[in-house]
């Protein structure tokens, strides 16, 4: 490695380490997981998490959807730190903690860009062998390609009217 490739690391070392780096994951992809369980996470998204890849990961099903949500270590963190705020001596609160922590795992990027996801959260999300792999902002959703064309396509919301509704009053320049 030249000179300069060097002071590149040395750099990405620095910036990356104990500060937060903002992320902005987008993309839609088609991917194939296989018979163990293991995805190859798409070269587009591993692209935009290069900087966070060796902090590892976290896995977890979704709050509202029947998918799986893959967090940046660094991501977990934060909402770590949002669950701690939470008093567990009140009885919802503790739940919500318990019920969003159950089946949250450890997951590492191994060197063929692969992750294993582990069996009960892929029964959770009926994962089979075709999945779609979405970047949503700072997290990744990993869908059944089935269940992710049909919430698309689903009329229990129609998405300009959520979309009016959601968004309507937020200014073009998000300061006000």
């Amino acid at each position: 490695m030249g000179e300069s490739g060097k002071i590149l690391l040395f750099l990405r070392s620095i910036f990356t380490r104990g500060i937060t780096v903002m992320i902005n994951l987008l993309g839609e992809y088609d991917c194939k997981m296989d018979v163990k369980g293991r995805l190859s996470l798409p070269t587009g998204l591993r692209k935009q998490l290069e900087s966070l890849i060796h902090e590892g990961f976290v896995i977890n099903r979704d709050i509202h959807e029947k998918c799986l949500v893959l967090y940046p270590k660094q991501e977990w963190t934060k909402v770590s730190q949002q669950l701690g705020k939470l008093n567990r001596f009140i009885r919802k609160n503790a739940l919500f903690i318990r019920k969003f922590n159950n089946g949250a795992t450890p997951l590492q990027i191994d060197s063929a860009g692969r992750v294993l996801l582990p069996k009960s959260l892929t029964d959770h999300a009926g994962l089979t062998k075709e999945v779609k792999v979405i970047g949503n902002g700072e997290r990744v959703e990993i869908w059944s390609k089935d269940q992710y064309n049909e919430m698309l396509n689903s009329d229990e919301i129609n998405f300009s009217e959520l979309a009016e509704e959601v968004m309507g009053n937020v200014s073009p320049e998000g300061d006000e």
